[in-house]
């Protein structure tokens, strides 16, 4: 049997799929935390008397402090959510054994600093770069810490879950050793981890370096660089490097020192303190003019420029594209509907998600948070206030729109582009029922899926991300793509000869769960 080869593609997909579990937490922890912050605010209260009742502000209060949970607590739940994410089988060890790994690394971190003597005040935690974690003084290694623990701890659990010992220790096999070669590892992974780290925070600062020297063009080039991630999945590390790590920036917050883009407009959000126009220039205000006017534009402009009588045919799909990037910021029902037809298109894209972030940038605009839709536009715009200037979003949006349908129109009939409802529509009769498109049942043909997949027998590893299949293949040459998109996949992305995506949209996760019942 020829052994598979599982390289850095599979490895960093999956690493980005791994952080959606925290994102998405967190994401959903700082709109309680928005709306807590807003409604309990010195200028919200002076506009609304009635918000000062006591014990509405008790429930705004109360608010504001749950939603600081998944910023506090960050690093740890990416300590549990990437070996959790990674792991093919026995996933709730490898989640116990992350959390085991991340407390073990931080107090040998400790130890070692006690030891050497370099273990500071607590009163000057932050200027030694030092700080405190479930009550162990440890460095300040941020999100970056639990990434660390999550990927050493994925591939103890990967070596050891199965393993057998000898009789007289046979009850600590299996499963019941991960945790415990976990505890071992992570002890002298602990006492390392103090003797590099320099070099480690010396690399990420050299980042956020040059992207902060970039001035205006910082937001740009992240906004930009984004997009033309997404295709291959890779998006997610460049976001998480920028919105938790100081590559996104560093300040003194209630005295501790806090670290990312993201981390840092959460805690000014919960302290009420004036909101940073560096920090949130990486966060959703650069999203919103494409994400909530200029992919919206897009969509409408293929409405228009489809075939009259296909255009009923393809509504369905462009609107559920444009609800989802509108409300929620998941943009890839509507991006791969053309990524794959004109790599022209794609750049505009790209060039045009750049320019937004740097536009709100220069513009003053201080709207935080991840998604880029139109909740973080009311929530952390128009809910805190005339200071974060919310109202210009929306001029700028028009133009958005404007261009994004004129850009999109214009070069869809000037180079005959097959978009949504002017390629050749099959003929409906042509399927047996099982076969017809999702698009008229609401439903996916998952044995047809399996099939242009290339059978049970072809698949080594399925699962998925918040629109795609992530799929690790014995052969992606023998995958039907034409099939795929027949049957309602927006695209299909080969990124090596075994590793394969399969864009589905926001319904991914029933159809994994189906294929997976199928296989």
């Amino acid at each position: 049997m020829k052994k598979k080869k599982f390289g850095l593609w599979e490895f960093f997909q999956g690493l980005g799929k791994t952080f959606m579990l925290p994102v998405a937490l967190l994401a959903f922890m700082g709109i309680v935390l928005g709306v807590g912050s807003a409604f309990s605010s010195p200028a919200i209260i002076e506009q609304f008397p009635f918000l000062e009742n006591q014990i509405l502000q008790v429930v705004f209060r109360f608010l504001s402090t749950i939603g600081g949970f998944a910023f506090t607590y960050l690093p740890a739940l990416f300590a549990i959510a990437i070996p959790l994410g990674l792991a093919r089988k026995e996933k709730g060890a490898a989640a116990f054994s992350g959390f085991v790994g991340y407390v073990i690394m931080n107090l040998s971190i400790n130890f070692y600093l006690d030891e050497t003597n370099l273990l500071a005040e607590t009163d000057n935690l932050q200027e030694s770069g030092q700080g405190m974690v479930f009550g162990i003084q440890t460095l300040e290694m941020g999100v970056l810490g639990g990434i660390v623990a999550g990927v050493i701890v994925y591939y103890l659990h990967k070596r050891f879950y199965n393993i057998q010992l000898s009789d007289s220790f046979a009850f600590f096999s299996g499963v019941r050793f991960v945790p415990i070669i976990t505890s071992l590892v992570m002890g002298i992974v602990g006492l390392i981890i103090p003797m590099i780290w320099p070099l480690f925070a010396m690399v990420i600062t050299g980042i956020g370096s040059t992207i902060q020297h970039a001035g205006v063009f910082g937001p740009f080039l992240f906004g930009a660089g984004e997009r033309l991630l997404l295709p291959f999945g890779l998006h997610h590390i460049l976001v998480a490097m920028i919105r938790f790590t100081e590559a996104g920036g560093a300040a003194v917050i209630n005295g501790n020192e806090v670290f990312g883009a993201l981390n840092i407009f959460y805690a000014e959000l919960q302290n009420n303190l004036p909101i940073s126009p560096n920090v949130t220039a990486f966060l959703s205000q650069g999203k919103i003019p494409t994400f909530m006017f200029g992919l919206p534009a897009a969509a409408f402009a293929m409405y228009r420029t489809a075939k009259p009588e296909n255009r009923s045919k393809v509504k369905g799909l462009l609107i559920s594209g444009v609800i989802a990037t509108f409300v929620t910021g998941i943009t890839e029902p509507i991006e791969f509907l053309f990524l794959f037809i004109s790599p022209l298109l794609w750049i505009f894209h790209v060039v045009m998600t750049g320019l937004g972030f740097l536009l709100m940038n220069l513009l003053g605009v201080t709207i935080g948070n991840t998604d880029g839709g139109v909740l973080d536009f009311l929530i952390f715009g128009v809910m805190q206030g005339v200071q974060t200037r919310w109202w210009i979003v929306l001029l700028v949006g028009i133009c958005w729109f404007a261009i994004y349908y004129f850009v999109f129109k214009t070069i869809i009939l000037k180079r005959d582009l097959a978009t949504p409802g002017r390629e050749k529509m099959v003929d409906e009769t042509e399927y047996t029922d099982e076969e017809v498109n999702y698009s008229k049942q609401g439903s996916f043909d998952t044995k047809g899926i399996l099939s242009a997949l290339g059978g049970a027998e072809n698949i080594e590893n399925l699962d998925n991300c918040i629109t795609r299949l992530r799929l690790v293949l014995d052969s992606g040459a023998k995958v039907d793509d034409e099939k795929l998109k027949s049957l309602g996949a927006l695209g299909v992305v080969h990124l090596d000869e075994q590793n394969v995506q399969v864009i589905i949209g926001t319904k991914v996760t029933t159809v994994r769960n189906a294929l997976e019942e199928l296989i």
